[in-house]
């Protein structure tokens, strides 16, 4: 008999599916105003005013999952909060429309709404490789990671992680503001998502039309990445879908000269986004297999 947290997840999975993020009200979004709130009254340009930040914030929303319990309702409601799955595929579905239709411009704008990088010098292959990267990437922070936690600790623990990942995409990036109040942020950021990132890479090896190439990849490529855990997901997107990924990648005010994943690939072209949503899908089912089945086991024990 499934338990009642891996029915929560499932419906909450199912719901993310067909229904996407809540269009008002998302619970997201209220974070985020209540941590740039807490971030005026707390922020110094110091690690322990971070640490605060993030101890507050964090805490308070696993305590917040904690008091509400681990019923299927309550664990369904949260898993649908959390999730992003159908978010990011819609996003990319609509880059790649654009690039089908010969709007590269468009494709361009589009995509700043997927990734942080500078998207106004990018070629058709240039914006399918962006797609693709944070596909790969988002695939594992805004899907595959959450069930973890969610099959760890319930509705503390979906709530918890995304609590952080939100942290981290709002103070973790490196600037002369966030440099030491946003390193808690970061580094609690990728202690959470290391989980998730190497489940993901090993479902999209297991996937894989070439599993030898994509575990390949991941083995050989993975730890020149900038990113303890997108360098694992990438790179096994990328030889699970036989295609190069990495190289340079520009910042506002930066350039990143990314390692080459899956060398042995060809050029990203558009038709790759659709295999690319293919195996994100493929993957995010298997993770909630894999999460339904841990809380049903840990139960029966």
């Amino acid at each position: 008999m499934s338990s009642p947290s891996a029915v929560g997840l499932v419906i909450g999975y199912a719901a993310d599916s067909l229904l996407g993020d809540p269009r008002r009200w998302h619970p997201v979004a209220g974070f985020g105003r209540l941590a740039g709130a807490l971030e005026r009254r707390v922020y110094d340009d110091r690690r322990a005013s971070g640490v605060l930040h993030v101890a507050v914030l964090v805490g308070g929303a696993a305590l917040l999952g904690r008091c509400a319990g681990r019923g299927p309702l309550v664990t369904a409601v949260a898993t649908w909060a959390v999730l992003g799955g159908r978010s990011l595929d819609r996003e990319a579905a609509a880059v790649q429309a654009l690039l089908e239709a010969g709007d590269l411009p468009g494709a361009r704008q589009r995509l700043t709404h997927l990734v942080g990088r500078d998207t106004a010098t990018l070629d058709e292959s240039g914006v399918a490789r962006a797609v693709i990267e944070s596909l790969a990437e988002n695939t594992s922070d805004a899907v595959v990671a959450p069930l973890v936690w969610g099959a760890v600790a319930g509705p503390a623990g979906l709530l918890a992680h995304r609590a952080s990942n939100t942290l981290d995409a709002m103070v973790g990036h490196r600037s002369p503001r966030y440099e030491r109040f946003g390193w808690a942020a970061a580094r609690l950021d990728d202690l959470l998502n290391l989980p998730g990132s190497r489940l993901t890479a090993a479902l999209a090896v297991l996937i894989a039309d070439d599993r030898p190439a994509a575990a390949r990849a991941w083995r050989e490529d993975a730890g020149a990445h900038p990113s303890p855990n997108a360098g694992p997901v990438e790179a096994a997107f990328a030889g699970a879908l036989g295609v190069r990924l990495g190289g340079t990648t520009v910042y506002a005010g930066r350039i990143e000269e990314r390692p080459v994943l899956h060398g042995a690939g060809r050029e990203v072209a558009v038709h790759d986004v659709t295999r690319a949503r293919r195996l994100a899908r493929r993957v995010d089912l298997g993770a909630l297999v894999v999460a339904a089945a841990t809380t049903t086991l840990r139960r029966r024990r």
